[in-house]
């Protein structure tokens, strides 16, 4: 199993990349000051709101609230994970990414790749000697082009043709290639006389494959098992195929059940389809699609089966819709599935199916409403019952809001009245220390604090000038730990930008707070800056100097003060607030 990247690594390699190179070498952007500037990658827009910052070695993006380091930004841009943007960073300076606990992650995951890419050259090789399973394709309307879009190959009716073909059976096995003999040196393939569909992750890397079979098989379709590289739960088929199609953000991902499905759709143009690979829609599934667009279609056919897998589809989005999110579900006619119902009606039909596609919340309630008389006091009293533990399942925002009126009107209650009878919506958990102790919520940090936060982001090397940190801790107002830890981390980190400290303490409150700074103007000249933050830190030791004098007052009526106690309360007297700014 692969080892954890250390933190070191992944400062240092910030420190060796740039920022504007990086994003350059994929967005237009113009030098505007010591920024530069262009237009939004993430959304469509005409003036200009996208930023990056040079000095602070991050990327502000205005329009869609997206900020970040030269890591986030290929997770958002590229859309890779956290560890392939790390990877694909390393690879650009020239460097190995090690790991903790494992020094050869590689070797363990780069056998099974091997042989899937070696299988899908075979599987690929061998369609053009297979009219069986060409002339498959080519009834099902499947083009050259497109077959070869998406690597559309043939496994031979043999027991060992890809066997025979792979030097290196051990790491075949593991991928799910082939299967071991019984009691016997050897293997055979898992794969025969089948059309082959590779499965990619979201580098373009085969990690499965899914086969159709040509023969009275009773399993139409055989997908590769679970292996550490392929999880049915957690990939989707054509997402690499549908992300590399589009260029910048993704409108919507159209969600279908086959493979065919996502073929034919991008065969006619409709390139945003993505497959579940046989199996029910899972909460990871969601959360994959999220992370590429910010709407979802279910797309199902219209029978029974179909509705009902729309509904299981449903109760894993529910807990998923955060603000700013978009869910909605599409049918086709009985008897049709997307693969055939596109090639009936073309695309022109497709696309506007799906404007008038039904919202989360009208397919909701639209099914409970089915089971219900709305024209009697128990049926709508009933309605709510049905609708509380999705409700439940809502994260409180805006859509649960016009959720819950929606619901109102059609039970003929008021807001206030439902809102009773549902409970209130969960609470976000209060916030929790390092150490596990639930913090008290606050209305947010003191201006001071905040003020030396934003000037440090802005100049790390100023953390230098600061003395007496563990006086600077007696100060007692909101935020002081949080600027100390960012100071310690400056002393310990020598060089480092702000965009090391926003990656060191990514995906918390503290970093989220960094980055809501770093988007707001400083609103000062560097000729001032250090003064500034001189100043704030000064009014910052004023006041744990005063909090500490006044406790020493108060234990001098019951016992006798030391001379450093006493030394301290003559500073406090000798020393006046420093003038604001």
């Amino acid at each position: 199993m692969a080892g954890r990247i250390p933190d070191s690594f992944i400062h240092d390699l910030l420190a060796r990349t740039d920022i504007v190179e990086l994003i350059g070498s994929r967005v237009e952007i113009k030098r505007a000051g010591k920024e530069f500037k262009g237009l939004s990658p993430f959304t469509s827009e005409k003036s200009p709101s996208f930023f990056v910052s040079p000095q602070k070695q991050m990327f502000f993006c205005f329009s869609s609230g997206k900020n970040g380091t030269a890591i986030s930004f290929l997770m958002e841009y590229d859309r890779l994970s956290f560890v392939e943007a790390v990877e694909e960073l390393a690879r650009r300076a020239g460097v190995e990414v090690p790991r903790e606990g494992g020094n050869e992650p590689r070797v363990v995951m780069d056998g099974p790749l091997d042989a899937l890419a070696a299988a899908q050259r075979y599987f690929t090789e061998r369609l053009r000697h297979a009219p069986a399973a060409i002339e498959y394709l080519k009834k099902r309307g499947v083009s050259g082009d497109t077959a070869k879009r998406f690597g559309i190959g043939y496994a031979p009716d043999s027991w060992d043709g890809l066997t025979q073909f792979l030097k290196d059976t051990r790491h075949a096995v593991d991928a799910g290639l082939l299967i071991e003999r019984d009691g016997r040196d050897g293997a055979y393939d898992r794969f025969r006389n089948r059309v082959m569909f590779p499965i990619r992750d979201t580098r373009g890397r085969v990690i499965g494959f899914g086969g159709r079979t040509l023969a009275n098989d009773p399993a139409k379709y055989l997908n590769s098992p679970e292996t550490m590289l392929f999880h049915k739960g957690r990939n989707l088929y054509g997402l690499y195929e549908a992300r590399t199609a589009t260029t910048g953000a993704l409108p919507y991902l159209i969600v279908v059940e086959g493979y065919m499905d996502v073929v034919m759709l991008a065969q006619h143009g409709i390139t945003q389809a993505v497959g579940t690979l046989g199996t029910a829609t899972t909460r990871e599934h969601v959360q994959l699609l999220f992370k590429s667009t910010a709407k979802i279609v279910f797309c199902f056919d219209g029978d029974r089966a179909g509705r009902a897998a729309a509904w299981r589809a449903l109760e894993q989005v529910l807990p998923e819709m955060q603000e700013g999110r978009e869910c909605v579900f599409m049918f086709v006619p009985d008897g049709q599935d997307p693969d055939s119902w596109v090639q009936e009606v073309g695309a022109a039909a497709f696309r506007a199916a799906l404007d008038e596609a039904a919202s989360l919340t009208q397919f909701l309630l639209e099914s409970l409403i089915r089971q219900v008389n709305l024209g009697s006091l128990e049926g709508r009293a009933r309605l709510i019952a049905l609708a509380r533990p999705h409700l439940d399942k809502l994260p409180a925002g805006a859509l649960r809001t016009l959720l819950v009126d929606e619901l109102g009107r059609r039970a003929r209650l008021g807001r206030n009245d439902i809102e009773s009878m549902l409970g209130a919506p969960k609470a976000a958990p209060a916030p929790v220390a390092e150490n596990g102790a639930v913090q008290a919520p606050t209305p947010g940090t003191s201006r001071p604090v905040r003020r030396a936060m934003q000037l440090l982001l802005e100049r790390p090397a100023l953390a230098e000038s600061v003395d007496h940190i563990e006086l600077l801790a007696q100060a007692g107002v909101q935020g002081i730990e949080i600027l100390i830890e960012a100071i310690d981390y400056f002393h310990a980190h020598p060089g480092a930008h702000a965009a090391h400290l926003a990656e060191a303490w990514k995906d918390t409150p503290k970093g989220r707070g960094v980055a809501r700074l770093l988007s707001q103007d400083l609103g000062v000249g560097d000729d001032t800056l250090e003064i500034e933050f001189r100043d704030a830190i000064n009014l910052l030791t004023f006041k744990a100097l005063e909090t500490e004098t006044t406790r020493l007052l108060e234990e001098s009526r019951h016992r006798e003060l030391t001379r450093a106690e006493l030394g301290i309360i003559d500073s406090f007297h000798r020393s006046r607030p420093p003038r604001s700014r």
